[in-house]
């Protein structure tokens, strides 16, 4: 069966003043993978991140959302393609004075009618499918970093978003806490088929989690390779792709 492009990235160039930092970069996210950007630290990947969600206009180039062309969009026409995105932030992004369940609240009072006991059953139901049933009221500095990032993917679930995002989810993690969210992110995809897009560097995650991979390289401002992590592990006809998958200093 052929696979449908949720997102389709084309010639996409990125420079900050005289320095440019991606050059005619060119792929596509298939609905239901999960798609993982990777690469040294420096590379880009977070740059590019930012330029598919919206949070930075290109250079040059687009980055289409389900057929609609994200990079030229205004009004409430990119308001529509923003809400097909959930975004999990490396430091993931909670207000430190709110409780998780104000925190997943204000995004539903801010797009939503809903009346109070149906946005506390909202806030259960996400809470819940992260592993924080209960959890409800406490604040960020109560839990520990592994439940702030699940707290945080519940929050980014919360408006039922056809495609989340990822930044360096085991980022600060310990190996326990980090392969238990790899499972949570496989089990999610796996139940709700969200198309998801991580950014990492950290390569037990990348080797579990990934249905597909693009390697970013620094030297070249765009991607040196691009397929399944099996086959990049494999790639002994590309030194930096092989040793990256492979740990070879």
């Amino acid at each position: 069966m052929e696979k449908k492009s949720i997102i389709e990235v084309r010639d996409l160039t990125v420079k900050y003043g005289e320095t440019t930092i991606l050059e005619n970069v060119n792929f596509d996210v298939y609905k239901g993978e999960i798609f993982l950007i990777v690469g040294v630290s420096g590379c880009g990947k977070s740059t590019l991140l930012r330029q598919i969600i919206g949070l930075e206009q290109p250079t040059m180039g687009k980055v289409i959302v389900d057929g609609e062309d994200f990079t030229e969009s205004y009004g409430q026409n990119r308001l529509n393609i923003l809400k097909k995105f959930g975004i999990l932030f490396q430091s993931s992004g909670l207000f430190a004075s709110m409780t998780l369940a104000e925190n997943i609240a204000l995004l539903l009072e801010s797009h939503t009618n809903l009346n109070a006991e149906r946005l506390n059953e909202i806030i259960a139901l996400k809470l819940d499918a992260v592993g924080l049933n209960g959890y409800q009221n406490y604040i960020p500095s109560e839990i520990s970093g592994g439940m702030k990032k699940r707290a945080a993917l519940a929050r980014a679930m919360t408006l039922d978003p056809d495609i989340l995002c990822f930044d360096e989810p085991s980022s600060g993690l310990d190996p326990i806490t980090s392969a238990s969210l790899d499972n949570l992110i496989l089990d999610l995809n796996h139940v709700l088929n969200t198309t998801m897009i991580v950014v990492s560097h950290d390569l037990a995650s990348i080797l579990r989690i990934a249905d597909r991979v693009i390697i970013i390289d620094k030297d070249k401002k765009g991607i040196l390779a691009e397929d399944t992590p099996a086959e990049l592990q494999r790639m002994k006809e590309n030194e930096a792709v092989y040793n990256f998958f492979n740990r070879i200093a």
